[in-house]
């Protein structure tokens, strides 16, 4: 009796020693659960972080590319305002050529112009001249045929030196006439000459000026 007495006081204590072990295995697996639930947890939050790093890198990434792009595009701009103020220069600089070119041309118009009206007016002068002397030469033709008629129709016995001489004078003065008339003629020519050559720079400058 005192041994299974004994006996049974061991099994009861193995019981409980079994009882306790088996209470920690539970507690031991379930803090290993819990353990791995956090762990779970945690890797996914890591996972998520991981993820939204990516995230982050993809619009750094993109980040950098618009700014090398907008980069680019600045560095092309300032490479094409270069360009037309290079432009611009040159064009200025034909501009104040071109200008001055004109003030040259003008001056060398408003010159030639005046030369033109002077030997225009001088090309007038000259022709009233020469109608006048030419009135005066055939006024004088007219009195010498007068006379020389005259004398041969009152004077019949006059020598024939004098009337050699008439003849001469006839001569010359027609030679004089004729000259007289070929100088006006050739000045009316040269003045129409003038005259369009005046007219074609008039024409050319105002279709430079439009």
């Amino acid at each position: 009796m005192v041994l299974s007495s004994a006996f049974r006081d061991r099994l009861e204590q193995m019981e409980q020693s079994r009882n306790q072990r088996l209470s920690l295995l539970q507690a031991e697996k379930e803090l290993l659960i819990n353990k791995s639930h956090l762990l779970s947890s945690k890797l996914t939050n890591i996972r998520s972080i991981e993820q939204r790093c990516l995230q982050v890198d993809h619009k750094i990434a993109l980040q950098h590319f618009i700014i090398s792009s907008l980069k680019s595009e600045i560095d092309r701009l300032d490479s094409n305002y270069l360009n037309y103020l290079q432009q611009c220069r040159v064009l200025k600089s034909e501009v104040e050529v071109l200008e001055e070119l004109e003030k040259e041309k003008e001056k060398y118009y408003n010159s030639k112009s005046a030369d033109i009206a002077e030997f225009g007016e001088r090309v007038q002068n000259f022709a009233v001249e020469c109608r006048i002397r030419v009135d005066e030469l055939r006024k004088r033709m007219e009195e010498v045929k007068s006379s020389f008629m005259e004398l041969q129709h009152s004077n019949r016995y006059s020598g024939n030196s004098e009337i050699a001489a008439a003849e001469m004078r006839k001569s010359q003065l027609l030679a004089k006439k004729e000259n007289l008339d070929r100088s006006v003629a050739s000045n009316y020519q040269l003045k129409a000459q003038l005259q369009k050559q005046l007219q074609s720079i008039l024409i050319t400058q105002d279709l430079e000026r439009r």
